[in-house]
């Protein structure tokens, strides 16, 4: 089989009984950062999306609830019960929706929490996708996967870092994405299945969760800025990340489910930035000296540590004609004045 290859001319409608139906696409972790966009994305081309959602005592769908505003677009949107899990939901789900194409979105994805429940991790990121996996083959589907995998795998091996590049995860995090990255490959290859592994370099956005690094940092800005935060607590403010925009990302994970034939592609800037220089753009778009303001602590730090991630995003380019426009600079300008807005909705200004 070869790889990549020019995007096919998929439409997102196709015929059935002399009528034009939308596309299906059913994603996991829909109400999560990437999950939205995609969502947005592709209810934008005119597909039918469902999504699965994890029944909880609280509602966590802030996200995608503004869709169901727009009209025309919720009516295209259904959401559904379910968890990586729990392999018989899984299996039911991919039955009754027979999706065209599958984004396995769905992840415990932080990397710190990832050392405290490395078996939740497991389940959830590793033994999820191998069940999702074998819903569709069970189900016969002729459909498209996508497997959201991580720079993470890169881990101790320096960059930069593209397709053929020697994995070394260094957390539980990255162990449980290397093994449905490599269990994605396994069933693409022994059952001919249109699986691809989308291996994404850190991508960011204002719907990012505040409890990761980049979010972290610019909700502090916006409320160090207004008066309502006096510091801000940092761990390893050395490490080297290539952070685009994850508004971008998500079009290049519907390019590869386009292409003609599947392969494992990177997306990244190719810029590396330590956590030091994103830190002081963030408070520099406010006028303020980080210095003032950031205090080390050593709980935030991960019991191994990845010193650089860098991708080379070449192949992405060349078959995918994908490239990330947005710079760290620019994604950090516009992921402050988003938190600056949304305190503004619910705090006044502070008069100092």
């Amino acid at each position: 089989m070869s790889e990549g290859g020019a995007l096919s001319s998929t439409n997102p409608t196709f015929e059935q009984d002399g009528i034009d139906v939308p596309k299906r696409a059913f994603i996991t972790g829909i109400t999560g950062q990437d999950g939205s966009y995609l969502a947005e994305l592709l209810l934008a081309k005119g597909y039918e999306v469902h999504g699965l959602v994890r029944r909880s005592s609280s509602f966590n769908r802030g996200r995608i609830d503004p869709i169901y505003l727009d009209a025309e677009a919720g009516e295209r949107l259904f959401l559904h019960y379910g968890d990586m899990t729990d392999g018989v939901s899984l299996v039911n789900l991919v039955l009754e929706i027979q999706p065209d194409e599958v984004y396995n979105l769905a992840a415990q994805s932080h990397v710190r929490v990832s050392f405290e429940m490395p078996e939740y991790t497991a389940s959830a990121d590793g033994i999820g996708t191998v069940r999702l996996l074998e819903a569709i083959r069970a189900a016969k589907l002729d459909c498209r996967f996508y497997q959201a995998s991580t720079s993470e795998m890169f881990g101790a091996t320096p960059p930069p870092q593209n397709e053929k590049t020697l994995f070394y995860p260094r957390s539980p995090y990255a162990a449980a994405k290397l093994y449905a990255h490599w269990m994605t490959v396994n069933y693409r290859e022994a059952y001919d299945m249109y699986a691809v592994s989308g291996i994404l370099f850190n991508h960011e956005s204002p719907r990012r969760g505040e409890t990761f690094l980049t979010r972290k940092v610019t909700k502090a800005v916006a409320a160090i800025k207004g008066g309502h935060q006096d510091i801000l607590m940092l761990g390893n403010i050395d490490a080297v990340r290539d952070w685009g925009y994850a508004k971008e990302y998500v079009e290049g994970m519907w390019r590869m489910l386009q292409a003609d034939e599947p392969t494992d592609y990177v997306l990244a800037t190719g810029v590396g930035t330590t956590v030091r220089d994103f830190v002081e753009l963030a408070f520099q778009h406010v006028d303020l000296d980080w210095r003032d303001y950031v205090m080390f602590d050593d709980k935030y730090e991960r019991p191994t540590e990845v010193d650089a991630l860098i991708g080379d995003p070449s192949k992405a380019r060349e078959l995918l004609d994908w490239k990330a426009q947005t710079d760290v600079e620019a994604l950090a300008k516009l992921m402050v004045d988003a938190d600056i807005a949304a305190l503004a909705e619910i705090s006044p200004p502070d008069p100092r």
